[in-house]
């Protein structure tokens, strides 16, 4: 029975590999069919009458009809959807709200549809028969998996199910799965995040587990649960364990961790879920570029990211972007947002196919002396640097220091969580430092024009980043620490975890 099933994945993958390649060859076509799908669809709704859905034939009446807007300038649309009117964004009502995090407004509700949930489920299942397509590995879907996430228990919103993100997609696990599936019901149910990995740990320990998913920081915190119970490298506790599934932060500057709790490497498949949408998985175990999803209720537009906050910038259509070019990401979708800045900014490694790394947030960068910095940079120099010098690191986020004590010249503040010290911390920090100017030019003009003076570390003690994520309430499930920021509010609220 094991090997059927094995056998029958590898059949259904190169099916789905086979559609796959029909819109993956013909991409600004796919991208056609979709933008004249949505627009049809969504003619008589609400938002489509407001914005003469009936008369929009191109790409370019569409930018004339439809301004980027962000969660706060769509909300008056979405706040008549919770008071339960029908036919508002897309037609109907959606079948959930996630639920997610807000930074000015609170909780954001993003609305998901049936046809949005559809394409989620799907990207999901495609990521993994992608990879068995390509490695021709199927046996792992005879063990046990395990998918880190929220709980599935949802509130109900005038008939709307609302819940958080990974709890709702907890509801469509299919049934072909459900015996290999972890952990419990109930245990998934748990609200306190450390109560939860405990009761994950008990459940799990003797298990064949062969895939684990989840957030990497969360997963590493159930790995060192593991390896304190036990005494054993996880690779050693589940000798099948075989494919790591992650997505929502980058997992190079994590990689040395994981790789010593588990005690070998193990394949990996990284996602780029968001509430508003599936839009990419890594397509090839050599590359780090995701595939974005051309063909799933999704239209997307690409704002250069040093022009987005301009009036009038140009919104590139899939035909019209460059490699290397950092974007902000806009999208439309079968889920009823439209001209939605999803905040992610995104660099395509490859136009055929299109492929893209996550390079950031538009909002979350530092640019406090005009060097606009970007998460894709810090998180690549503290990849050289944990390279050359054996560190380990659990955590980091990286702030100006635009008014230190004394006469000293201002500098970037690395604040940092160590599971293993650098050898030479010296040559860490020059890494860290060089990487940054080989990177960023404006950031070495500083640098050499005795504006700013090289970066500063702070030590975080062992732990601080997870209790400081206690102490606001974002313990675990899809919450993640920002990477860097152009004020001095999270590094300020870090300050009493430092080492002493």
């Amino acid at each position: 029975m094991s090997s059927m099933k094995a056998i029958a994945a590898r059949i259904f993958a190169r099916l789905v590999h086979r559609r796959a390649a029909q819109w993956i060859q013909n991409p600004v076509q796919a991208q056609d069919r979709t933008f004249r799908e949505l627009i049809g669809r969504a003619r008589n709704t609400r938002f489509g009458r407001d914005h003469g859905f009936g008369d929009i034939q191109t790409h370019s009446e569409f930018v004339q009809a439809v301004p980027i807007r962000d969660y706060e300038e769509l909300k008056p649309y979405i706040l008549r959807v919770l008071e339960g009117e029908a036919d508002v964004l897309w037609p109907g009502k959606p079948l959930y709200f996630a639920k997610t995090s807000g930074t000015t407004s609170g909780a954001k509700y993003i609305p998901i549809t049936g046809p949005s949930i559809k394409e989620q489920v799907k990207a999901s299942r495609n990521a993994i028969l992608n990879y068995i397509h390509e490695t021709g590995k199927a046996s792992f879907v005879t063990g046990k998996m395990i998918f880190l996430q929220g709980s599935p228990v949802l509130e109900d919103k005038n008939g709307i199910k609302t819940g958080r993100l990974s709890g709702i997609s907890a509801h469509y696990v299919p049934g072909y799965l459900q015996a290999n599936r972890l952990p419990s019901w109930e245990t998934n149910c748990i609200e306190d995040w450390e109560t939860k990995v405990e009761r994950i740990v008990d459940e799990t320990m003797g298990e064949n587990m062969t895939v684990i998913a989840g957030i990497p920081s969360w997963v590493q915190m159930y790995f060192e649960r593991l390896k304190e119970r036990t005494g054993k490298d996880v690779g050693r506790l589940f000798p099948n364990f075989q494919l790591f599934i992650y997505g929502g932060v980058n997992y190079e500057p994590y990689r040395s961790k994981f790789e010593n709790l588990i005690g070998r490497r193990v394949d990996s498949i990284e996602l780029f879920p968001a509430s508003e949408g599936f839009f990419a998985y890594q397509d090839r175990q050599g590359e780090k570029g995701l595939l974005l999803l051309l063909d799933a209720g999704i239209f997307y537009e690409f704002v250069r990211a040093e022009e987005f906050f301009e009036p009038g910038a140009k919104r590139h259509t899939i035909g019209e972007v460059e490699v290397g070019v950092n974007y902000a990401m806009v999208v439309s979708t079968n889920a009823g947002l439209w001209g939605y800045n999803l905040g992610d900014t995104v660099a395509f490694t490859s136009l055929s196919p299109y492929r893209v790394i996550v390079t950031g947030r538009i909002k979350h960068f530092i640019s406090a002396f005009g060097e606009h910095v970007i998460a894709k940079e810090v998180e690549f120099a503290m990849e050289k640097a944990i390279e050359q010098t054996a560190a380990r690191v659990n955590e980091f986020t990286v702030a100006p220091q635009i008014t230190p004590e004394g006469d000293q010249l201002p500098y970037h503040e690395w604040l940092v969580e160590f599971e293993r010290e650098p050898e030479d911390e010296a040559l860490f920090l020059s890494i860290l430092d060089q990487t940054m100017q080989e990177q960023n030019s404006y950031y070495k003009d500083l640098i050499e024009g005795h504006i700013l003076q090289p970066l500063k570390l702070t030590r975080i003690q062992d732990g601080g980043f997870r209790e400081y994520m206690k102490s606001i309430g974002k313990l675990g499930g899809q919450n993640k620490v920002q990477r860097l920021a152009n004020d001095r509010a999270l590094a300020e609220a870090l300050y009493p975890f430092r080492e002493v």
